[in-house]
C-alpha cells in the first residue's frame, strides 16, 4: 500500500512540475530562446529526485565548444541522468518521436531525430547537428545505437560518428570535441548491484516499458556513476574509425572501472 502511494505521489508531483515548466519551455521553443536549453535540466533533476536516482559525477564536462558527448546506453534513465547534469540535446532515432510520453518529452527538449535508413536525408540531419553544436549546444550521441543490459559496452558503430565528421566542415575552427561519458548503475538501496537487480537499472529493447517503469518506481533508490573522460579532438581529414576506436577504448575502460571497481588493464 505504501509503495503504491509513493508511486502515485511521484506521478502527481512530476505532472505538477511539468505543468509549471511547460509554458516557459513552449515559449522558448516558439521563439528559439536560450531558455529552452536550461529548463529541461530542472525537469530532469526533479525526475531523478522523485525516482530516487542518486547521481555521482566523476570528472567534468569539457568547456570547449563545439562538443559532442559519446555515451554508453543502458536505459531511458540515461536521458534523465545526463539531462540533470548538463544542458544537452540528444540524437535519437525517428521512432522515438512517436513513442507515447517519451516522444513528447523528446520533442519538448528539441531532440535531433535521425532516419538512419534514408541516406537522402543524411545531409539535412548532419547540417542540423552541426548548426546546433556551432550554436553552443552540447549534443549527446549513443554510439552503440541501442540499449544494453548495463553490464558491458556493446559494439560501437563507427558510422554513427559520421555526424561529428561531417560537422567539422561547418564549425568555425574546423574541430569537433568528442568527450566519452560512461554511465554505470552501481547500487540499489545503497548495496552493490548484482545481476539480479540489473534489469531494474537497464532497459534492453525486449522488455516492456510499463512493467519496467513500475519496477524502478517500486525500488526507488538507485545510484549511478557518471564519468566524464578525456576528450578526443576530431579535425578535418581525421579518420572516423580512429575516432570511434579512441572513444570506445576510453569509454569501456571507465565503464568497467565503475561497474566492477577495477581498472580495465586488470582484466
Amino acid at each position: 500500500m505504501i509503495t503504491w502511494a509513493r508511486i502515485g505521489f511521484v506521478f502527481v508531483a512530476l505532472f505538477a512540475v511539468t505543468l509549471v515548466l511547460l509554458p516557459f519551455q513552449l515559449l522558448g521553443l516558439a521563439f528559439d530562446l536560450k531558455i529552452r536549453r536550461y529548463i529541461p535540466r530542472y525537469w530532469h533533476k526533479t525526475a531523478c529526485f522523485l525516482l530516487g536516482i542518486r547521481i555521482h559525477v566523476h570528472g567534468a564536462l569539457d568547456r570547449r565548444r563545439p562538443l559532442m558527448l559519446a555515451c554508453n546506453h543502458a536505459s531511458w534513465k540515461d536521458i534523465l541522468v545526463l539531462g540533470a547534469i548538463a544542458d544537452v540535446v540528444f540524437i535519437a532515432k525517428m521512432e522515438v518521436s512517436e513513442w507515447p510520453v517519451f516522444g513528447t518529452l523528446a520533442k519538448l527538449q528539441k531532440s535531433i531525430f535521425v532516419v538512419r535508413e534514408q541516406r537522402r536525408r543524411t545531409g539535412d540531419q548532419v547540417n542540423e547537428i552541426a548548426e546546433r553544436m556551432a550554436a553552443g549546444e552540447v549534443v549527446v550521441l549513443f554510439p552503440e545505437g541501442t540499449t544494453s543490459d548495463g553490464n558491458r559496452l556493446l559494439e560501437v558503430k563507427s558510422s554513427l560518428f559520421g555526424a561529428a565528421a561531417a560537422a567539422v566542415q561547418h564549425t568555425p575552427e574546423g574541430v569537433v570535441h568528442v568527450q566519452p561519458v560512461a554511465i554505470a548503475y552501481t547500487r540499489v538501496h545503497g548495496m552493490a548491484m548484482g545481476r539480479y537487480h540489473r534489469p531494474i537499472a537497464a532497459w534492453p529493447g525486449d522488455i516492456e516499458l510499463v512493467p519496467h517503469l513500475l519496477g524502478v518506481l517500486k525500488e526507488g533508490a538507485l545510484d549511478v556513476d557518471v564519468a566524464f573522460g578525456e576528450t578526443v579532438d576530431f579535425r578535418a581529414g581525421d579518420n572516423r574509425k580512429h575516432l570511434s576506436m579512441a572513444v570506445t577504448s576510453r569509454l569501456r575502460r571507465m565503464l568497467i572501472r565503475h561497474l566492477r571497481g577495477r581498472d580495465y588493464e586488470a582484466l
